[in-house]
């Protein structure tokens, strides 16, 4: 835990009592502070009162004598309207934070120097988030790593000279941490999302560029307009040797920055011959050029630290990947099985289908915006789909003219078919993909449980075989 001294002896507000509140809130009441913590839901102020934590309905709080409302990213701070606590520390004119901006606060009075990395974008935040501590354990650091990934920040141990903090950081994140200043930012990409919660592409580009602005090293994408643009406007604010930009691209080899040639990461600097940092090839948990992006990333981050490229590359060639995404779960002769389940729109489904050949594709849910269409030009490597959920019927009548399906109803049905089928295709390698460009709440409570559920019919699938079953 980081205990947040910064608000000793004051009264705080808290609302939000998800696993990122109850950790917040434990981690101000060991620092001292006084804390008067709220959801609106009866299950979260159970479990906070089970904690030992302070339960008071903020709506009937003092606001004249609070000094802060911490609030849980998943709460509105503006869009669609303001959520009514936030609304109430508005009127009050009381600061509206969140968990990251605590831990900042933090390390600026305890261990200003210590080592923080934060990571955002639109697509690869958590596995360049992952990769990134896993290149830094292979050299040898203590590394916390958390924030919109697994660990909530303030669960982590504390911020030290001696210790590296790795932090994925949500827009909603970015928009509570007026003072985010992280060592190195990363900016990945940027793609419309999250239009709801931020009123506009604009304002969403803009929350991300606050995390570019504070920090002393800044990696930025530059394959996309916008997050271009903010390496621009980094330069021009700080045009000194070292403070701009270091501009990273997967889709050109650049003079100055980092790119691929080929699966090689390559750095170069201005009248120097290019450095190798890593190369992927072979290494299956980073198939496919979004994460080929993702590894340039986190290369360069080690680069920052002069880590020995030998080391680099001992940490790329033994990264295990994060379940769910691009995730292989086992391969019964030539037919290779990946769970892509995080794969939750079309966007996402376009990463996995561009990395493979010969795709028995399962696909379905509940359908977001519009459906499948945009990747209709990647059909052609699909040899037959399996429709699932509530979206099978729309999906199969965009798929009709150009890939034959099979309307599946469940994930079991949908993959026995299809190892089925990639079992009697005679090629080198046929792939069973759940990649389903749909939400998982038709069927399942979210796209984790979805992609075990895969797995264990995956594994259950491959020992009946094994066993002659």
């Amino acid at each position: 835990m980081t205990p947040v001294t910064t608000f000793r002896g004051k009264s705080v507000a808290l609302f939000g009592l998800g696993g990122s509140g109850l950790a917040t809130a434990k981690a101000l009441i060991a620092g001292g502070a006084q804390v008067l913590a709220w959801d609106d839901g009866e299950a979260g102020r159970d479990s906070a009162r089970d904690a030992g934590i302070p339960v008071m309905d903020l709506h009937l709080a003092d606001w004249t004598k609070i000094a802060a409302l911490v609030l849980s990213p998943g709460v509105p701070l503006t869009h669609p309207a303001p959520h009514w606590a936030a609304g109430l520390a508005l009127l009050a004119g009381v600061q509206i934070i969140g968990d990251i901006e605590l831990f900042c606060r933090e390390r600026a009075n305890s261990a200003p120097r210590a080592p923080f990395i934060a990571i955002t974008g639109t697509n690869g935040k958590s596995t360049t988030t992952a990769l990134i501590a896993h290149l830094f354990r292979t050299a040898g650091f203590d590394v916390q790593m958390g924030g919109n990934i697994g660990v909530p920040i303030l669960a982590l141990e504390p911020p030290s000279a001696n210790r590296i903090h790795v932090i994925e950081c949500s827009s909603f994140h970015i928009d509570l941490a007026p003072s985010i200043d992280p060592t190195v930012g990363i900016l990945t990409n940027l793609t419309p999302d999250h239009i709801d919660r931020h009123g506009s592409m604009a304002q969403y580009a803009a929350v991300k560029e606050k995390l570019i602005r504070g920090a002393e090293v800044a990696l930025i994408s530059v394959d996309d307009d916008y997050s271009w643009a903010i390496g621009q406007r980094r330069n021009e604010r700080m045009p000194l040797p070292g403070r701009g930009a270091i501009p990273i691209s997967v889709l050109r080899q650049l003079d100055w920055g980092v790119s691929l040639d080929g699966t090689r990461i390559i750095s170069k600097r201005p009248s120097a011959i290019g450095t190798l940092l890593g190369d992927i090839h072979n290494v299956p948990t980073l198939r496919g050029l979004h994460n080929a992006q993702n590894a340039a990333f986190a290369v360069a981050a080690a680069d920052v630290w002069k880590i020995d490229a030998s080391v680099i590359q001992a940490g790329l060639a033994t990264f295990p990947g994060l379940p769910h995404r691009m995730e292989d779960v086992g391969r019964l002769a030539h037919v290779l099985f990946i769970n892509d389940s995080k794969a939750t729109n079309a966007d996402a489904a376009e990463k996995a289908l561009l990395s493979f050949d010969n795709i028995f594709w399962i696909a379905g849910g509940k359908a977001k915006d519009v459906g499948i269409e945009p990747l209709a030009h990647l059909f052609p490597k699909v040899r037959k789909a399996y429709l699932i959920g509530e979206a099978a019927q729309q999906f199969a009548a965009t798929l009709a003219a150009h890939v034959p399906y099979e309307i599946c109803g469940t994930l079991e049905h949908a993959l026995a078919s299809a190892e089925r089928d990639a079992a009697d295709l005679n090629v080198v390698q046929s792939v069973v993909l759940l990649s389903p460009a749909c939400a998982s709440y038709d069927q399942f409570r979210n796209f984790e449980v979805r992609g075990d559920t895969f797995r264990t019919l995956v594994q259950a699938l491959i020992q009946r075989r094994v066993s002659g079953g």
